[in-house]
């Protein structure tokens, strides 16, 4: 089966998702600043969802596939990753580390969903995976250092991510849906579970001392992650899986790094380690080699 090229609008979409994801980390560490990792969860699904449901009908699929979704992406990828940042996970290494999730959804697609993978890819990624180990051994224990806790679970956070790729390449093999719909919807799963953490870990009155002490600041944030990073993000992203194989799709988000790296030095004076910057060129070559490859077998 041939693969169709990504077309001009396909290219803007990948843009507008990784300048919107880039952000995202600086946005996360500024929202836990004031608010706890699972109470931030519960607000920016309820901000992304409940306004919504009203105007948005329920997307035409089985409810498997939004539930799963909604788990997988909601609770899954931002509960761990939440809370890895909160336990030490740099922005700029976080946005780096969680493009494992090209490498776990290029093996995920080949053995589960019988996708074929060219060996260009498997070489890009193996390049982009030691840059991740790399970064991996860099780990310290001081300020503005990423922990060995906050790495872990960022790597945890990246595996939910690729089981949620799968979904959605999965719910648009069974049939065609529109993303917009699907993520308010599937935005509603995450909400009573991310409470239930919140009220378990932090506690009643801590949960009640943080909503009242609500600010500018973490009213920001839950807007970012809940309009920009959820629903528009991750409906271009959806709708990009829709039309290619995810394993084609997947490591464009190797270019969020740049944006989170840069972001997270300039807002938040981040400075990598010579170790750290090492494993990121890494990535980035295994990104150009996978895509470069992919590109040059369309051509011909």
């Amino acid at each position: 089966m041939t693969q169709r090229a990504l077309s001009t609008g396909d290219l803007l979409r990948v843009l507008g998702v990784v300048l919107i994801w880039g952000l995202n980390f600086v946005v996360m560490k500024m929202g836990l600043q004031s608010l706890s990792p699972m109470l931030l969860g519960a607000l920016r699904f309820t901000a992304a969802s409940l306004p919504f449901l009203l105007f948005v009908p329920r997307p035409d699929l089985p409810w498997t596939y939004v539930v799963a979704y909604g788990l997988a992406q909601g609770v899954g990828q931002f509960g761990f990753l939440f809370l890895g940042l909160k336990l030490g996970m740099t922005a700029g290494m976080a946005s780096v580390v969680m493009q494992t999730q090209a490498f776990f959804t290029l093996l995920m697609a080949v053995t589960l969903l019988g996708e074929r993978a060219r060996l260009v890819q498997w070489l890009g990624l193996c390049i982009s995976f030691a840059g991740l180990l790399m970064i991996a051994g860099a780990h310290g224990e001081g300020a503005q250092q990423m922990t060995l806790a906050g790495f872990v679970l960022t790597l945890g956070a990246a595996f939910m991510w690729a089981v949620s790729n799968l979904v959605a390449r999965k719910a648009a093999q069974a049939g065609h849906y529109e993303p917009f719909p699907f993520i308010v919807w599937s935005s509603l799963v995450p909400i009573l579970p991310f409470f239930a953490l919140a009220w378990w870990v932090d506690g009643p009155q801590q949960m009640s001392a943080q909503l009242l002490a609500f600010d500018g600041k973490a009213l920001f944030a839950v807007l970012y992650l809940a309009l920009l990073a959820t629903l528009l993000a991750y409906s271009l992203w959806t709708r990009l899986l829709q039309r290619h194989p995810a394993g084609r799709v997947t490591p464009f988000s190797l270019l969020v790094p740049v944006v989170g790296l840069v972001a997270a030095m300039t807002l938040l004076g981040e400075q990598p380690s010579s170790l750290q910057w090492a494993g990121t060129v890494a990535v980035l070559c295994g990104m150009l080699v996978n895509q470069s490859g992919s590109w040059w077998a369309g051509r011909r």
